[in-house]
């Protein structure tokens, strides 16, 4: 079967994070947009882990449904994850990593919680703070179950990732050295995509998974992974494990340019560098003096060993879309929050049956038969990559334009491109 996965959300039991956040919320959003399979997020914090067990039912294969859901067709299945930031020093630099988790069991979690709980306060944040390291990480969820997976986490971005330019690795084996071998994927993150991945050699044998790390229902989906194989835990991490591209068919993703970190930056001065602008600056932002956020764009050129355009053998495809939300902002120029958008957005995806069903799978045909011309237009347009980005930068997501020149709506700054 086809299974739409979005494993990476977080609770309302994280901070900055909507408190609809929850089960009964989550189902029928995942729905809406076309996912059936989708992770708990944050089962290392006791009152989100205690909700999962009260209204999940395990389906008998390390997934779960609701437990009212059970006997209805098709219900969304959830899987056990968590993230987890580890924060701790190691060759004399301060390292800031994070790390998924998946889980086969309630029981699984609750031992990792055991000895998480001894090391940390898991109790203030759905995605907890630990002062031990990624290898030590690794032991407690091996320990607690060989079929469990730890998953680096939007695996390029500056801040908080095992790559990131402030405070990364510049490998997967200088980050979990002899535990490096039960590493089998990472999460690329939004400002990054598989083909910038696909430049540096050492991820070759590496899963390039894509997942929301939603703070809201809304943005459940914006990445997102899709695979052919039963509804079933092991089989799932089978698939990942072995890079299997036969069954993972391909990853839904950002273009990568509208994440926040894709370039370099100083946001506070305004001043939005290319990898190029920021040699030639020496990382120093022209207008403070200060050091500028080195993106990722510019830590995949440091590590990459491969030109741009480079596809590695049995790599796995990636298909790039913008959010239906966003596609009709524009089309029908109004804010993505507003009314009009909103409804139309609820009219869309209850006819076309979900958002990704719209998005991925509908001819132009069928969706000119429900949706208004400059609508089809602009999704049709999305998928062919007719786009203009001024990408994003410290933190700040880039600005898509479906129609027209980028730089007669948005303001000149150092670089502005076009996608492919």
């Amino acid at each position: 079967m086809r299974i739409i996965a979005d494993l990476h959300i977080h609770s309302r039991y994280s901070r900055a994070t909507s408190k609809e956040m929850n089960l009964d919320v989550l189902s029928p959003w995942a729905k809406v947009k076309g996912i059936n399979l989708l992770g708990t997020g944050d089962f290392t914090h006791p009152a989100h882990l205690a909700s999962l067990e009260e209204k999940l039912e395990p389906t008998g294969n390390g997934l779960f449904v609701l437990k009212e859901k059970t006997n209805r067709p098709n219900p969304v299945h959830f899987m056990l994850t968590a993230e987890v930031s580890n924060i701790y020093t190691q060759n004399g630099k301060t390292r800031k990593i994070h790390n998924l988790i998946f889980a086969p069991s309630i029981e699984t979690a609750k031992k990792m919680n055991s000895v998480f709980s001894s090391l940390g306060n898991i109790n203030s944040d759905g995605r907890p703070i630990f002062g031990f390291s990624a290898k030590d990480l690794i032991k407690i969820v091996m320990d607690a179950s060989p079929e469990a997976m730890v998953v680096p986490a939007h695996a390029w971005t500056p801040w908080f990732s095992i790559f990131g330019s402030k405070s990364g690795f510049n490998s997967i084996e200088e980050c979990f050295g002899e535990y490096s071998r039960y590493i089998y994927a990472i999460e690329t993150g939004l400002s990054s995509d598989p083909r910038m991945n696909w430049r540096v050699s050492a991820l070759d044998k590496i899963t390039l998974i894509s997942n929301s790390d939603a703070h809201s229902p809304s943005k459940l989906g914006r990445e997102a992974n899709v695979l052919d194989c039963p509804m079933d835990y092991g089989e799932i991490i089978k698939v990942i494990k072995e890079k299997d591209n036969k069954r993972f068919l391909y990853t839904v993703e950002f273009y990568p340019e509208e994440g926040k970190y894709h370039f370099d930056g100083h946001r506070e001065c305004g001043i939005l560098f290319s990898p190029k602008d920021t040699e030639r600056s020496g990382g120093i932002c022209p207008v403070c003096g200060k050091g500028v956020t080195v993106g990722v764009m510019s830590r995949v050129d440091e590590l990459s060993d491969r030109p741009d355009g480079f596809v590695p053998e049995n790599a796995i495809p990636a298909r790039h879309m913008v959010p239906l939300e966003e596609i009709l902002s524009e089309a029908l120029e109004c804010g993505v929050s507003s009314i009009k958008v909103q409804k139309e957005y609820r009219r869309l995806t209850a006819e076309g049956g979900s958002e990704f069903g719209i998005l991925l799978d509908m001819s132009e045909q069928d969706i000119a038969a429900i949706a208004a011309p400059r609508v089809t237009e602009a999704i049709m347009k999305v998928r062919e990559g007719d786009l203009k980005i001024k990408p994003g930068f410290d933190g700040e997501f880039g600005k898509i334009k479906i129609f027209g020149e980028t730089g007669e709506v948005l303001p000149a700054g150092p670089v502005q491109i076009g996608l492919f």
